[in-house]
C-alpha cells in the first residue's frame, strides 16, 4: 500500500520555501537544499497520487521523477512523454505562479505530456 501525502506536512514544507519560489527579482536568498528537496518531492509525489498512472514521467533533477497519467506503461530507455524543470519552477508550476505552457522552464516532449498542466496548481 502507498502511503497517501499529508496535506499539511505538504503545506508547510511548500510554505518553508515559498518566498523564494514567488520572489521575482532573484533577493531572497535560496533556502537550504533540504527544505528545497522536501518542497520538491512532496509535491511531486502529490501529482503522482492525484493522476495515478506510468505514461507521463517527471522529472525534477537531482530531487524526484515521478511516473503519473493514465495511459501505456512505459518499461525501458527514455519514456515518450517526459516533463522536466528545474526545482524553482516545478515549485512555481506546482503553486500556480507559472503556467505550464507559458513556462521557459518546462522541456517536456511527448503527445501526452502536456496533460500535467491539467492536474496544476497542485497547491494553492
Amino acid at each position: 500500500m502507498v502511503k497517501r501525502i499529508d496535506a499539511a506536512r505538504l503545506r508547510a514544507e511548500v510554505e518553508e520555501v515559498r518566498a523564494w519560489v514567488e520572489d521575482r527579482s532573484n533577493q531572497v536568498e535560496k533556502p537550504p537544499r533540504a527544505a528545497i528537496a522536501r518542497a520538491v518531492r512532496g509535491t511531486a509525489r502529490l501529482l503522482a497520487e492525484r493522476a495515478p498512472g506510468h505514461c507521463v514521467e517527471v522529472r525534477v533533477p537531482p530531487f524526484v521523477a515521478v511516473q503519473c497519467i493514465e495511459g501505456p506503461r512505459h518499461t525501458r530507455g527514455t519514456p515518450p512523454n517526459v516533463v522536466e524543470c528545474d526545482p524553482r519552477t516545478w515549485l512555481r508550476l506546482a503553486c500556480g505562479i507559472e503556467d505550464f505552457h507559458h513556462s521557459p522552464g518546462v522541456d517536456s516532449s511527448g503527445s501526452r505530456a502536456g496533460e500535467v498542466a491539467h492536474w496544476l496548481p497542485l497547491i494553492r
